[in-house]
């Protein structure tokens, strides 16, 4: 039984890891904990772990087969990547693929590994440790990448990328390149008859959003646009590891307006459970209702 449907397209939801992460205040610079007594009776147990004074958040993918396709978004962050400046996701050894292949996906029958951007959690899984080498994890899909983002995580074209950022591009995204599996993307391309792209920048400079609709329906993977239900009552909050905070913020809205206008179901990558739903309208504001 599929998660979630939209139309004839079916989503399922793999999950890497689940539960306490990042302090409010590390992951949201403009936190302010007086914000508990708003929206403390749903905040709570779901989406804040009161004890550690830590956000639930979720890493997962979400699994989409239309009718001609299988579709991966975002990858995760990956096995056995050395990740020493990221220890939430330095050497980690999950059974994500086990967890894949139980929802019934097969690597080899994936047609399209979409990834949002390219920060370390989104794209780990592109790839896998195979006789000392990287290589890519699905070896019949193309790999989607914003073509503005693959420039600017390209060390080759950006100087200015710390170690990490290099090491993220040399063992999760170069090898796909290298075996001429990337297919790069801009803002209104499609992909099959049913998803569009959609750029959504601010988190980084080519963020994008996948924007599924089929029978009249609509879903919208969003990736980082959010990282965790309380900004779609606080927009304007923006996380620390967004390039442009303004202009994450702006994005923020106008996705959120999107959403509530066209009756999306919103599928962002980091929501506690049950980690997708519904943007409503609510004065100048926004609330979400989560879809059980």
């Amino acid at each position: 039984m599929p998660l979630f449907s939209i139309g004839n397209t079916t989503i399922d939801r793999v999950e890497e890891a689940h539960g306490p992460a990042f302090p409010p205040a590390m992951l949201l610079p403009d936190w302010d904990p007086e914000i508990l007594k708003e929206h403390g009776d749903w905040l709570l147990p779901r989406h804040y772990h009161a004890r550690t004074d830590r956000f639930i958040t979720s890493l997962h993918s979400w699994v989409i087969r239309t009718k001609h396709h299988t579709i991966l978004v975002d990858t995760c962050a990956g096995n056995h990547k050395e990740r020493p400046h990221s220890p939430l996701f330095h050497m980690k050894d999950t059974p994500y693929l086990e967890r894949l292949k139980a929802a019934g996906v097969d690597p080899a029958e994936v047609d399209f590994v979409m990834c949002t951007h390219l920060h370390v959690d989104h794209v780990g899984w592109n790839t896998k440790l195979e006789n000392g080498r990287w290589v890519p994890t699905f070896p019949n899909a193309k790999y989607v990448f914003s073509q503005i983002d693959r420039d600017f995580w390209d060390p080759a074209k950006n100087s200015a990328l710390d170690e990490e950022a290099r090491a993220i591009f040399a063992d999760s995204v170069h090898p796909v390149i290298a075996a001429g599996q990337d297919h790069c993307v801009a803002d209104g391309d499609q992909l099959g008859d049913n998803i569009s792209i959609q750029l959504t920048p601010g988190h980084t400079p080519g963020a994008v959003a996948f924007r599924l609709s089929d029978s009249g329906q609509e879903g919208l993977f969003t990736g980082d646009v959010m990282h965790h239900p309380i900004q779609v009552y606080r927009p304007r909050w923006s996380s620390r590891f967004c390039t442009d905070p303004v202009q994450s913020a702006d994005t923020r809205e106008k996705i959120l307006g999107q959403c509530a206008d066209c009756n999306a179901l919103m599928l962002p990558a980091h929501f506690g459970a049950p980690h997708a739903g519904r943007v409503r309208r609510k004065g100048d504001g926004f609330f979400f209702a989560f879809e059980e």
